[in-house]
């Protein structure tokens, strides 16, 4: 645990610091437990940072929605690479993890040697699909409080953007399921209300400001995200697009292997 700003930050560090560093942030309803397999495979070769997000995993969940604005989050993270002395490092974020990871490449650059999105869009572009949005979000965040932990994740693992989790075996979809589980419902509710898709800006005018190496990644099957990536693709000047076949939005997940192993090539390729 780290306090910084005046919260607990949960943050599980592996390897050793003599090897480039990898900041892993995870999804909605993740913690740094959904990046186990990878930091495995990255094992001696980089060294892994992974984050607990606010209200998220064992990082403190405020009551104060405002404590969850996508600007508080970037804030946070800054701070706590000050004080973990992180310099120089990849940033990759997935999904929601993605949307933080982009905002925070927007704000401080300087400390990112090359961003790596999964599965992540830069926001809604008009405000009336931010308004839309952020009104289905808080709908759900009132169903989470109302209904409780386990409902809502018996909800979320249906919904079709994770079809493609059914055929995983039952063991990894049991852990995909305890990490739900062992979340919050005020922390998962404020996530929403305060950083979700229709309460964070659009980044996607600022996209053509990132000098750096990015490498987005997407499930074929994730066909959203896809399309997403590939209307990013031209706003940036150093990036590439690769989509990994039969897998949909949590490819860390469902493919671990091929995924650790774009990583890396993509963040050694940086480093030539």
């Amino acid at each position: 645990m780290v306090q910084i700003r005046g919260i607990d930050i949960h943050v599980a560090m592996n390897g050793d610091d003599s090897l480039p560093t990898v900041v892993l942030l995870h999804g909605f309803t993740g913690s740094t437990v959904t990046w186990q397999e990878v930091t495995e495979l990255f094992e001696g070769k980089f060294r892994t940072v992974a984050i607990d997000l606010t209200g998220h995993g064992k990082t403190a969940a405020p009551e104060d929605i405002a404590r969850y604005s996508m600007t508080q989050q970037v804030e946070d993270l800054e701070a706590l690479f000050d004080k973990l002395s992180l310099e120089r490092f990849a940033l990759l974020g997935y999904s929601m993890g993605g949307r933080v990871a982009l905002a925070y490449a927007v704000q401080y650059p300087r400390r990112l040697s090359s961003l790596i999105l999964e599965s992540a869009s830069p926001g809604l572009t008009t405000a009336k699909e931010r308004a839309n949005r952020k009104a289905a979000d808080n709908r759900l965040a009132d169903k989470i409080l109302a209904d409780g932990l386990p409902a809502f994740v018996d909800f979320w693992e249906s919904i079709p953007l994770f079809d493609s989790q059914r055929v995983l075996s039952e063991e990894k979809k049991q852990a995909v399921r305890n990490e739900r589980l062992s979340q919050r419902e005020l922390g998962l509710a404020n996530s929403l209300r305060g950083m979700g898709t229709g309460s964070q800006p659009s980044y996607w005018q600022q996209l053509h400001t990132l000098n750096l190496a990015i490498l987005l990644i997407t499930g074929e099957l994730d066909t959203k995200f896809v399309n997403i990536a590939r209307e990013m693709m031209s706003y940036f000047s150093h990036a590439r697009h690769e989509t990994i076949v039969h897998v949909g939005h949590a490819i860390h997940v469902e493919n671990p292997a091929v995924f650790a192993t774009m990583v890396e090539e993509h963040i050694l390729k940086g480093a030539q």
